[in-house]
């Protein structure tokens, strides 16, 4: 429905592109921080309650061997003791988000080069030892037992389970043209899936396209450049593994911005791109998820971001 009435809005006119804000905001999950563990305190945790397991069994089986010998062998009464039962499902609890927690790292480690086997030192052989093995995530990294999917992330209430909800905003109608969700507090991957969304939903590529500093990824750039879109990207500090390529795009669209009419047109943004979560978090109320899971609250903002694109549309038709 979300993207049905977008096309509508596109077809009679509405929605022009010639100019598209992506902006991002932290919505707090259906889950709390305090029921997130660390993968360090999973480990000391897991430890804990085999050794309490071990005990506990050990202490119920000296007691069958007592009760047999008291009232026979026929004698049932070795259902298990709730202590154990209760402490192997917290187990069983632990291990499948450590499994989480590992599976994202192995994840993390492909993603940058990094083998199975290469437990040593990074890709050429240059360099320091890895400080973990492959797979291993760092002791600090957390998972949420109430819903995996959410990350903790810094929002204006401190540090909060979260999602990071996207939004892309036609610059003539204001109407919210995409929409997307994401785990990862950083909006740096964002920038193309976004552009590429418009494209899905409208059938063609916004010709300008103005996001702030969170979204100056090397290859956000080269994505705008090669499609001939005329970008306005705020630049923050450089990467030392910055190319000569990549320097040049930045040190291109630092000298537009610093330009009159770069500067001007990229402070249409704040108007474009912020009022929506505004809208949103104000108008509607809308501050926490209600739902849990990726899909299901990429869902549920789809549902709010419509709302606002029915709200506003309500005031620019003409009634006949």
């Amino acid at each position: 429905m979300f993207i049905q009435i977008v096309q509508i809005a596109a077809e009679v006119g509405l929605v022009q592109l010639g100019m598209l804000a992506i902006d991002g905001t932290k919505i707090k999950a259906n889950a709390s921080k305090h029921k997130a563990m660390s993968y360090g305190r999973m480990q000391q945790e897991e430890k804990r309650l085999r050794k309490e397991i071990r005990s506990l069994t050990k202490r119920a089986q000296k007691t069958d061997e007592q009760e047999d010998r008291r009232f026979g062998a026929a004698f049932t009464g070795d259902e298990l003791p709730a202590e154990v039962a209760r402490r192997q499902t917290r187990l069983a609890t632990i291990q499948a988000a450590k499994s989480r927690l590992e599976a994202r790292q192995r994840e993390a480690d492909r993603e940058r080069g990094r083998h199975e086997d290469d437990n040593q030192r990074p890709p050429g052989g240059r360099g320091s030892s890895y400080k973990r093995p492959f797979g291993e995530p760092n002791e600090k990294s957390q998972d949420n037992f109430t819903d995996p999917d959410s990350r903790i992330m810094k929002s204006q209430g401190g540090f909060i389970q979260c999602y990071n909800g996207q939004v892309a905003v036609d610059g003539e109608s204001r109407l919210i043209v995409a929409t997307g969700m994401t785990q990862s507090a950083s909006d740096n991957g964002q920038l193309v899936p976004m552009v590429e969304k418009v494209r899905r939903n409208t059938d063609r590529l916004p010709a300008k396209v103005l996001a702030d500093a969170g979204y100056n990824a090397e290859q956000n750039l080269e994505y705008l450049t090669d499609r001939g879109i005329d970008g306005y990207v705020a630049q923050g500090r450089e990467k030392k593994s910055a190319t000569p390529t990549t320097r040049q795009l930045r040190a291109t669209m630092a000298r537009k911005l610093k330009t009159k009419r770069g500067h001007n047109t990229y402070r249409k943004r704040k108007h474009i791109g912020e009022p929506p979560f505004g809208w949103i978090k104000s108008a509607l109320g809308f501050r926490s998820f209600s739902l849990r899971g990726l899909a299901q609250v990429s869902g549920e903002w789809d549902l709010v971001c419509l709302a606002v694109n029915l709200k506003r549309l309500a005031g620019q038709m003409t009634w006949g």
